[in-house]
């Protein structure tokens, strides 16, 4: 499967990387994109960033979004707050002074706008950041300020409680386009596509077998356990006292149907 890297190309990191100024310059020229985390907001909402090397980046209000501003076009001063100790994605504008380099954030947002209006398509995966985990789901920054949602029921067939169990904040993640709303400028994700299908993951087991997985429904009104064996991939063993949800537990292959995608399991140690 392929991954687009356009915003967030390989190897990038929540890390804050230094920069030399012949890196800003080159920047500056050829319109890479960058990234680096912001310090502090003064009282006209401009945002400092330390560069490293004694350098200081400033994205001016007016350049600090491209998708969440008023009708003046500069976006709410809540917004510009709440980028402080946060990593964001900026070209650089002006080096001419040391101490303060003029960045943008609203030029990588324009273009990722145009890109996910002409480019992105549904079913494309794409890589990108996790930015807030909700009890509903997971904000999945993709590039230029463009997040979007997954909801918690597609980030694996196994049914977790919480996104916390599969992700964290800053975490680098690939991820499938599941819709887009193109007129609002919304993206719904889908991450459980990543994990394989079940024909993928059933390979690595056999009836017989005698493997570790995690207790995931538990209920006794249910017809049995529903364990997970890989994230998309679960069995139902019969219901036994005193397993809770996400307890390890050791389960015997009693039997696979693949015509029915359905593993038949019983548990044998739950210590």
């Amino acid at each position: 499967m392929d991954y687009i890297q356009k915003f967030i190309p390989e190897g990038w990191s929540d890390v804050n990387k230094e920069f030399s100024l012949e890196e800003l310059n080159t920047a500056s020229i050829n319109g890479n994109i960058m990234q680096a985390k912001v310090k502090r907001c003064d009282s006209n909402y401009n945002l400092y960033l330390d560069l490293g090397n004694d350098l200081t980046g400033i994205i001016p209000r007016e350049e600090v979004e491209a998708i969440n501003v008023d009708e003046t076009g500069f976006p709410k001063p809540n917004i510009c707050i709440n980028k402080i100790n946060k990593f964001v994605q900026f070209k650089v504008k002006d080096t001419s002074k040391k101490d303060a380099i003029i960045l943008s954030r609203k030029a990588v947002g324009k273009e990722a706008i145009n890109w996910m209006k002409n480019e992105l398509k549904e079913g494309m995966c794409v890589c990108g950041i996790v930015r807030n985990i909700r009890p509903y789901g997971a904000f999945v920054e993709i590039g230029g300020g463009i997040v979007g949602l997954v909801h918690i029921e597609d980030i694996s067939v196994a049914r977790i409680k919480t996104p916390y169990e599969r992700f964290k904040i800053g975490q680098k993640i690939n991820i499938m386009i599941k819709s887009i709303d193109r007129k609002s400028n919304r993206v719904i994700l889908s991450y459980k596509e990543m994990y394989g299908t079940w024909e993928e993951n059933i390979t690595d087991f056999h009836e017989g077998m005698t493997v570790k997985g995690i207790a995931r429904e538990v209920e006794k009104s249910k017809n049995g356990i529903f364990i997970e064996l890989k994230p998309n991939l679960i069995g139902l063993a019969e219901y036994k006292e005193n397993i809770e949800y996400g307890q390890d537990v050791e389960v015997y292959i009693k039997r696979i149907i693949p015509e029915k995608k359905k593993i038949k399991l019983v548990i044998v140690n739950n210590n």
